[in-house]
């Protein structure tokens, strides 16, 4: 009587008494018809058997006195079981564990003398995986996973060696299933553009490829549709869901003049958007960049780890010779060998630290790569930008004073807003926002020139203006300001941050604006120093009594005012020089050295490209609290790696003892080994993300936000 389960490799074409003809399916180029004879001859009562490789059948003679059909069918498909499992065809390891388990399932049914072929082809995948690792890389754990089946087959074991093999193949499987795993939860915190695109061309609708679009396109996003640009909406109007971009879960609506993303969904609505970045320029595609990254990188724990593992694996040879030589069993030595720490200690650790980059980029957090969590956790000292992270970045200008009776208070704020608007600054922002609030007129200018950290300058009426630092007007711009110190020393007594606007090679006025402390900013240095910040700085560019305050009203450990984009990486330097570890967060261009430089760089949500390119951790919200979520989840996902560590060490050196000791069988030793790997693997794949306190409510000035920014 044949098994049904066997009929899907080997069936049964044509049958005579004592005479039997079997199709076979085609595994692989590689797999050897003559094997099929061979195992054929092998089997009591078989007389004869001969294989026909192009019609990819077998034809057997028998002596039914002897042997029946399905004795032969079974052994015959066995083999065909295990031949899957040497060519796999799934990813997922199924058939290496289907086929093995059919050989377990099977084996005690067939004819002795088949029984030894039967299981080493079963265990094949696992001896070719051991000979290469040899090869190439010495004694590996899976040397010693191949040299415990090889001794179960030699003492004629077939119930060990089959049940080790499957044990072996199914913890396999399931290891390969939760490391894909916690890298598709990665590769989910992107969401995929899609191939098809339109664009207007002559005013008319068109459908591209993504990798056709250019930058200047005018590309039409409907309901439903994933933008494929990062740009400015031309016409239209609809909301926007950029959870997958900010974290904020509120769509958003946009119309003209609006900046969208790449990767943020249209959930009603409809927009012709004008392509400002496209293909590899996009956020969405730098943030895919991030998550490649984040996949392959190593941490300095990994490294670690694995080392360690490769370093035991001679201990656990060794320990098997001893327990060879204590209970005079074989059967102990193989025990010993399948109880390696390799598979738990190279796997729990980069599992560990990409589900928490994955549950980080759920509440709006991007890290890139494993070690950049490592060095956060390890950070003890963190310093801030003042305007954008400990401040809320939203400056309103509270004065404006004109030295010229020409120019009346509304005129200066025109006049800086007409040069201003096409800079990004929390300054220039506020300083367009103000002009756009005075209905003030445009003044028309010259191309404008960015100078990184000090300002911007142009042409009006053909006269030079400049508009930024003291620095930049009195210093580089050779620029007199004696004659109005009062005023100007009364606007920084007064905490204000100040704009000059030089024209003509005088100055023409001062701009005050002032900005506001987050509401979250001093529970964030509350949580910090709890967990594990010895010592809070802060850095800015502003005067010396306005950093002055805001450290005293937050409780810092220290501030440096009046600082140049060179002086912050600077001090930098001279405290890693010191051995402090440092967490830099910043937001602007001229913060991107400090980042750079530091143990690790923190870019808030709304900071320049390249302090977000530079930052080895992007806010994808804005709020300073995520600083510290972000320090507290390192610190949780270290200690769940460390507490992995010690559970595999312990766990593995306690299996290994009972082994070495004769307490536990071959079978017993690879259920208990792979089973708390595997409970170890889950472990490490649980939610890391810290309980926060309660945020501010809807409204408040660390929550609220323009549904599209001003000032373009």
């Amino acid at each position: 009587m044949t098994d049904n389960r066997w009929l899907s490799a080997v069936e049964i074409v044509h049958r005579l008494p004592g005479r039997i003809r079997l199709r076979y399916q085609r595994r692989s180029k590689t797999s050897d018809p003559a094997l099929l004879a061979g195992i054929a001859r092998l089997i009591d009562g078989v007389t004869s058997a001969r294989v026909n490789p192009r019609a990819a059948s077998l034809i057997v003679c028998f002596d039914p006195a002897r042997t029946d059909v399905g004795t032969i069918v079974a052994t015959i498909a066995g083999l065909e079981a295990s031949e899957a499992g040497a060519n796999p065809r799934s990813d997922d390891g199924s058939s290496d564990v289907a086929a093995t388990l059919a050989v377990l399932l099977g084996t005690s049914t067939l004819p002795r003398q088949a029984r030894l072929p039967v299981s080493l082809a079963a265990a094949l995948p696992l001896l070719r995986h051991a000979a290469a690792d040899l090869r190439t890389h010495g004694v590996t754990s899976h040397v010693l996973e191949a040299m415990a089946v090889s001794i179960s087959l030699a003492r004629s074991d077939f119930v060990a060696a089959n049940t080790t093999t499957f044990i072996l193949a199914l913890g396999e499987a399931i290891e390969d299933s939760i490391a894909r795993r916690s890298d598709d939860l990665l590769k989910h915190l992107l969401r995929p553009t899609g191939d098809g695109v339109w664009v207007l061309r002559d005013g008319v609708e068109v459908q591209i490829s993504a990798d056709e679009v250019t930058a200047g396109d005018a590309v039409v996003v409907g309901a439903g549709a994933v933008v494929p640009v990062d740009g400015t909406v031309l016409s239209g109007e609809a909301t926007v869901n950029e959870a997958a971009m900010t974290g904020e879960s509120a769509p958003v609506v946009k119309s003209r003049g609006c900046k969208v993303l790449s990767g943020t969904m249209l959930e009603d609505g409809r927009l012709t958007i004008y392509a400002e970045q496209v293909g590899r320029r996009t956020a969405a595609a730098r943030i895919a960049d991030y998550v490649e990254q984040s996949l392959t990188a190593k941490s300095e724990a990994q490294i670690e780890a694995a080392r360690l593992a490769d370093r035991l694996v001679p201990t656990v040879l060794k320990l098997a010779g001893f327990s060879v030589l204590l209970t005079g069993d074989w059967r102990s030595a193989a025990s010993v060998l399948q109880a390696d720490y390799s598979c738990a200690l190279k796997l729990a650790t980069p599992v560990a630290f990409k589900s928490a980059m994955y549950h980080a980029g759920r509440i709006g957090i991007l890290v890139k790569g494993a070690s950049a969590l490592e060095r956060l956790a390890q950070a003890d000292t963190f310093i801030f930008d003042k305007t954008g992270t400990l401040t809320s970045g939203t400056l309103e200008v509270t004065d404006s004073i004109t030295f010229d009776s020409a120019y009346s208070a509304d005129d200066l704020i025109c006049l800086a807003a007409s040069v201003e608007e096409h800079y990004f600054h929390p300054l220039a922002l506020a300083v367009v926002n103000a002009a756009k609030a005075r209905h003030g007129h445009h003044f028309d200018h010259a191309e404008v020139e960015f100078i990184v950290a000090h300002g911007v300058a142009s042409v009006i009426a053909g006269e030079r203006i400049v508009v930024g630092s003291r620095h930049f007007v009195e210093e580089d711009e050779g620029i007199d300001i004696s004659l109005h110190r009062d005023p100007i020393d009364r606007l920084y007594r007064e905490g204000k941050t100040l704009l000059f606007i030089g024209f003509g090679g005088r100055l023409l006025g001062v701009l005050g604006l002032k900005d506001t402390v987050r509401p979250t900013s001093a529970a964030t240095i509350a949580r910090l120093r709890r967990a594990g910040a010895k010592r809070i700085l802060l850095l800015t560019g502003d005067h010396r009594d306005r950093a002055a305050e805001m450290a005293q009203e937050l409780g810092l450990d220290g501030f440096h005012a009046e600082l140049l984009p060179t002086d912050k990486a600077a001090i930098i330097a001279d405290l890693n020089a010191q051995g402090a570890k440092i967490a830099f967060v910043g937001d602007g261009i001229n913060d991107a050295p400090a980042l750079a430089g530091a143990h690790v760089g923190i870019a808030m949500h709304k900071g320049a490209d390249i302090a977000r390119l530079t930052a080895d951790i992007a806010l994808l919200e804005d709020g300073v609290d995520r600083v510290a979520d972000a320090k507290e989840l390192a610190n949780r996902a270290m200690a769940r790696i460390a507490s992995n560590y010690k559970l595999t060490v312990g766990l593995n050196t306690t299996i290994l003892g009972l082994a070495a000791m004769g307490v536990l069988a071959p079978i017993a030793t690879a259920v208990l080994h792979n089973g708390t790997t595997i409970g170890i693997l889950l472990n490490a794949l649980r939610n890391t993300i810290p309980r926060r306190p309660a945020t501010p409510r809807a409204g408040s000035a660390e929550m609220s936000r323009p549904s599209c920014p001003t000032g373009s």
